[in-house]
């Protein structure tokens, strides 16, 4: 690892977690982050991993640190903090391999979708089933949308022709 990888990641995981705080701040929107329907704009940062391999740690570091500071928003406690984290680490793992944008969004659509709801349907009180479609469709419009826009942006400021 070099300066400049370390230096991407972290800039990754501040922008995850600016993105998640610009959110919460209307407290209102809190529960679009922590709640059975959740839609984080942060998580069109998901598809980075594509096209830039230090975003991999970057999500992770951000998705834990921004779990930690906004624990007492969620309810969830450390299952949040450091299973959503993971989850995040290993869909940005899975995101990295996938060759376009659109196989790219199926591991952390899916992932979060399938797993983080076992919790918060289990604290929350909410059918399973109905938390996984909650989680699942806002992940799809983070990713789907903001994700595009953040992939068209990287693409743009780094000069990378196809991904």
């Amino acid at each position: 690892m070099n300066i400049r990888y370390i230096t991407k990641a972290s800039l990754i995981a501040a922008i995850y977690i600016v993105l998640i705080i610009i959110q919460v701040l209307p407290v209102p929107f809190a529960n679009l982050i922590f709640g059975p329907v959740q839609l984080r704009l942060a998580e069109g940062l998901t598809l980075l991993p594509m096209v830039e391999s230090a975003a991999i740690p970057g999500l992770f570091v951000g998705t834990l640190l921004a779990n930690l500071i906004l624990a007492p928003y969620s309810g969830f406690g450390l299952l949040d903090i450091v299973g959503g984290s993971l989850v995040t680490l290993v869909a940005a793992f899975l995101t990295s391999k996938m060759k376009n944008k659109f196989l790219g969004m199926i591991p952390p659509v899916a992932l979060n979708g399938l797993i983080v709801s076992i919790w918060v349907s289990y604290f929350t009180k909410v059918p399973y089933f109905y938390t996984v479609l909650g989680i699942g469709i806002g992940e799809l419009i983070s990713v789907l949308i903001f994700g595009s826009v953040i992939l068209y942006v990287y693409k743009k400021a780094t000069n990378i022709k196809e991904w």
